[in-house]
């Protein structure tokens, strides 16, 4: 179904990574899962006053918040794809998480409230009567939540959706809990216990799993998260693939929404090349960047003195300083310069978040050992934390 609709409604289909494209599949979802989840909902509502069985009424709110779920979602999408203004020189993207996240805290508050009927229900058990009408569609809310996982989880791997992929996994844990509100009805039906109560609360933990989940998936990147390993890598491999450009380090990647990456980081170059040069292979690598992977990106050049004798023997030197205090510390950007007492190392050091010592006291272990070796050298230290 949602391969007809959109050929019909989206022009272009096949190009996920056209921002139009992806804000266009977004509405469409979002407005199919309405309608699907609407449907759902209004199906179990009606199950579950005619059966009295709580568990089904839970897995019929389940699906109500899920279609305001989609509702947020659309709105999310059409005020994501804002364009940037004085307010907001970095677009409106974000939004996207703060709908999410509001979707998520609706969804705890009413698992909370679906969790107290079902403890009531526990407690004061009442048999429910299941018409064969309302099994079947049971069955068919199922297959339809599993179709919905389906669709999402392919969108949101070619558009590479957090929402897309969110709602994919949401859709796979309401089919879970569907199945356990079907085989809980089937088992009151033929073993004649009410297990009616405890198949509500295991609705409300699938409930309150995804919005927890769902609640963290939209904080993290409002606070500033790690970016995406994969997309490291092609960043790297991208830049490292021009004959000039010696390495590269302090990458750090802003991410102001799906579709408005800003990354910065600083590019090794030829101390004797040609600034012109540089400059225009710079501006080369920054508009790849930005065609390739939508981000806009801001490169500084490090210049690197090749075939200096003196500089290779002191950074192999430093290196050998540096490896008593561990492996997982590496040096870049390095350069040295002559001064009063002697000779000044300046250098950047890339370690672990979770390296034992603070970046205080890195600098004095580090500046211990070069001075402990050789008492003319002196340092100037920048720590840089990444994940290694």
């Amino acid at each position: 179904m949602i391969t007809l609709l959109s050929g019909i409604f989206i022009k272009n289909n096949k190009e996920y990574k056209d921002p139009a494209v992806r804000r266009a599949y977004g509405v469409l979802c979002g407005a199919l899962g309405i309608a699907l989840n609407l449907i759902l909902s209004l199906g179990k509502f009606l199950a579950g006053a005619l059966s009295g069985s709580i568990s089904v009424t839970a897995d019929a709110f389940n699906n109500l918040l899920d279609a305001a779920s989609s509702v947020i979602t659309l709105v999310g999408f059409r005020l994501a794809g804002q364009k940037p203004d004085r307010d907001h020189p970095f677009g409106h993207g974000r939004i996207e998480y703060v709908s999410g996240f509001l979707v998520s805290i609706l969804t705890l508050l009413t698992m909370i409230e679906l969790a107290k009927s079902s403890v009531g229900k526990i407690l004061s058990p009442q048999p429910a009567s299941f018409s064969p009408a309302a099994l079947g569609f049971l069955i068919f809310s199922v297959l339809t939540k599993c179709y919905m996982f389906f669709y999402n989880r392919t969108l949101g791997k070619r558009l590479d959706s957090p929402s897309m992929k969110a709602a994919a996994a949401d859709s796979l844990s309401d089919a879970l809990a569907t199945f356990v509100v079907l085989a809980g009805a089937l088992f009151s039906r033929f073993a004649g216990l009410s297990v009616d109560g405890w198949c509500g609360l295991a609705v409300c933990f699938f409930i309150g799993y995804a919005g927890w989940d769902a609640a963290k998936d939209a904080v993290s990147p409002l606070l500033g998260q790690a970016p995406d390993q994969e997309f490291v890598d092609r960043v790297n491999k991208l830049v490292l693939s021009y004959e000039g450009i010696l390495g590269i380090h302090d990458l750090i990647v802003h991410n102001y929404g799906p579709d408005r990456i800003l990354i910065s980081l600083h590019a090794e170059v030829p101390a004797d090349g040609s600034l012109l040069e540089l400059h225009d292979l710079v501006d080369a690598i920054e508009h790849r960047l930005g065609e390739e992977l939508h981000c806009h990106a801001v490169i500084h050049m490090d210049p690197v003195l090749m075939g200096d004798k003196e500089t290779e023997r002191l950074l192999e030197f430093t290196k050998q300083c540096l490896s008593a205090l561990g492996t997982a510390l590496t040096i870049h950007d390095f350069r040295i310069a002559p001064c009063q007492e002697g000779t000044r190392l300046i250098f950047d050091v890339a370690a672990p978040y979770d390296f034992p010592m603070t970046d205080s006291q890195l600098v004095q272990a580090i500046d211990d050992s070069i001075h402990g070796r050789d008492p003319a050298l002196k340092t100037l230290i920048q720590i840089d934390r990444q994940q290694l």
